[in-house]
């Protein structure tokens, strides 16, 4: 239950992200809120590649340490966020070459059309940093520590929360963003989190070590994160295929 709860609340905070995003986009209109809606199942795909390989990226380092092999847990885990990180901009190039196509199987209506561009490639900005965050979290949770992770999810979400409004409508000196600053405030919670694990992993390094010399990939372990990663991330992805068809 230790492990367990905090994942779950962590998994409950993480879909806050769009709900919190779509009732402050739907003050604007109701063709931004549809926008929104349409690029949903787009960035749940996204997110299932960047859970996916974390849940690989998580049975790999787990294994390695309760073996006892310590430097391939490392190896594993900077491997892992390198991938991550390559894997976001691999979305990023090919989200925004479908979004245009994708929004044109649903709507005709250019108003709607351009809020869903908008927002998609602005929010697809973050996507590597939204990925390496998810590495970092599963890297976390692999070792047991739990809470961290959602205290990461939390002050990433509390920070879209907050911004939201400041973005979207024009709080104080900011200037009115509309639908772009709903995109702008997930990115910004994204980043947050990032920062967090990055900042904690410092001042309290993990027993597995993040480190640019072990981030070379290898056969051996890009082939077990994958084989798990690619099997996770698919499960994941029958959810965006579900929202599509309907």
């Amino acid at each position: 239950m230790k492990m367990a709860v905090p994942t779950m609340l962590s998994m409950f905070i993480q879909s806050m992200y769009n709900i919190v995003d779509s009732i402050f986009v739907a003050m604007i209109s109701e063709d931004a809120m549809t926008a929104v809606s349409l690029v949903y199942p787009i960035q749940n795909l996204a997110n299932a590649a960047g859970v996916g390989f974390g849940v690989g990226i998580n049975a790999m380092v787990a294994r390695r340490l309760g073996e006892g092999k310590t430097r391939m847990a490392n190896q594993t885990a900077s491997q892992g966020v390198f991938l991550s990180a390559l894997h976001g901009m691999i979305l990023t190039i090919l989200g925004m070459a479908v979004i245009p196509y994708f929004l044109r199987m649903f709507t005709s209506d250019e108003v709607t059309i351009s809020y869903g561009l908008t927002y998609f490639c602005n929010v697809f900005l973050f996507s590597t940093i939204d990925t390496m965050g998810m590495a970092y979290e599963k890297v976390y949770q692999s070792v047991g520590k739990m809470k961290i992770s959602m205290a990461a999810v939390l002050i990433g979400c509390g920070v879209n929360i907050v911004l939201d409004p400041i973005f979207i409508f024009g709080l104080g000196p900011m200037p009115e963003l509309g639908i772009r600053g709903a995109a702008w405030a997930t990115g910004i919670g994204q980043t947050a989190s990032l920062l967090f694990y990055l900042i904690l992993n410092h001042v309290k390094p993990l027993n597995v070590e993040i480190s640019l010399r072990e981030m070379r990939p290898t056969k051996e372990i890009c082939g077990g994160m994958y084989s798990v990663g690619i099997a996770a991330t698919l499960n994941m992805a029958l959810t965006s295929l579900l929202l599509t068809a309907l």
